[in-house]
């Protein structure tokens, strides 16, 4: 127990230190362009006056490392902003910035739109993985097969479908020709769960469809990989059913890698999918990204740049306490 602990506490700190280093990146990229940050919020006509208002309240009128360090030091306790009348408007930590533009902290704008995006990644991603896993076996343990065969054209057409074009024929035939689903949009499940499941179910099948092809092929390399190692014919050869030699001793040895790319892919997945929200006018943090740069809020941007960073890094540790139980060999260090 206490080996895990250890564990545990050195991905967490290996976490910690990646994430801030990756926020230290974007904001060098992102505040220290030429374009400035102030001039940009201030919209139009700004005049000198309201330029050093502004420039005041967001702290841009500092050096470059004050600044920094105010940002950094707002992830984690967060920090405080003065406004153009002199009342001070706190941003409780994690306090990922404040947005001029919408006058509401960062983090209060992506926990409201990363319900809807929680939602439709984590439901897709169930649908693709038990689909992509189950289809990939299938088509390593029927190798060479008719069924085989059709597994793979299927996963060939998936895996080269653009996301939007999927999303607009399904939404063509199954909400505008056949009308069994609504053509987009969110309800919360706290709201009505049926329609809250209506309105999410053809997302998730587009989604599922997308990257269940990939997982497809993913599995079926990996299977055959295993199915050709020595524990399998000497299991075959004690007179263990292929199907449980299959069950008991390749799967779970192929499911490492994916579980790696699954951790992964829902990590980024739930940062925001930009392209499947857009087809289906689904307010997540997919829109809010391309709102913040349609806008030009840099705060925004970073602020949800940096979110989904955290997301991908969070599912990466998950995977690797998830590969501590599936296999301690792979996660010793």
């Amino acid at each position: 127990m206490s080996d895990f602990l250890v564990f545990i506490g050195k991905r967490a700190a290996s976490a910690i230190l990646v994430l801030t280093l990756i926020a230290v990146v974007l904001f060098l990229i992102f505040f220290m362009l030429p374009a400035n940050p102030a001039q940009l919020a201030c919209g139009k006509p700004c005049t000198p006056e309201r330029l050093a208002r502004v420039s005041a309240f967001m702290g841009t009128d500092a050096p470059w490392y004050e600044q920094l360090g105010s940002y950094i030091r707002g992830i984690f306790f967060g920090r405080e902003f003065t406004d153009s009348s002199g009342a001070t408007i706190v941003c409780a930590g994690p306090c990922l910035g404040w947005s001029f533009t919408l006058n509401e902290p960062v983090t209060n704008l992506i926990m409201s739109r990363f319900v809807v995006t929680a939602s439709l990644a984590t439901g897709a991603a169930v649908l693709w993985l038990t689909v992509g896993v189950a289809t990939g076996v299938i088509s390593a343990a029927k190798e060479g097969s008719f069924i085989d065969r059709a597994l793979r054209a299927l996963s060939s057409v998936g895996i080269s479908s653009p996301a939007y074009l999927i999303g607009m024929l399904a939404i063509l035939a199954f909400a505008v020709y056949l009308p069994i689903f609504p053509t987009g949009g969110y309800i919360s499940f706290a709201e009505s769960p049926l329609d809250w499941l209506q309105h999410l179910l053809l997302p998730w099948l587009v989604l599922a469809l997308l990257n269940a092809a990939y997982y497809t092929r993913l599995t079926r390399a990996h299977m055959l990989d295993e199915l050709q190692q020595d524990y399998m014919r000497t299991a075959l050869a004690k007179g263990m059913p292929r199907s449980k030699a299959i069950t008991r001793h390749a799967m779970p040895n192929a499911m490492l890698p994916v579980l790696t790319m699954f951790g992964l892919d829902l990590g980024g997945l739930l940062g925001g999918a930009v392209i499947t929200e857009s087809v289906f006018s689904m307010q997540g943090l997919g829109s809010l990204l391309l709102d913040s740069v349609k806008n030009l809020d840099l705060q925004v941007l970073v602020g949800v740049t940096l979110f989904a960073a955290a997301l991908v890094i969070v599912a990466n540790l998950v995977v690797d306490v998830c590969y501590r139980f599936v296999d301690p060999r792979a996660a010793v260090c």
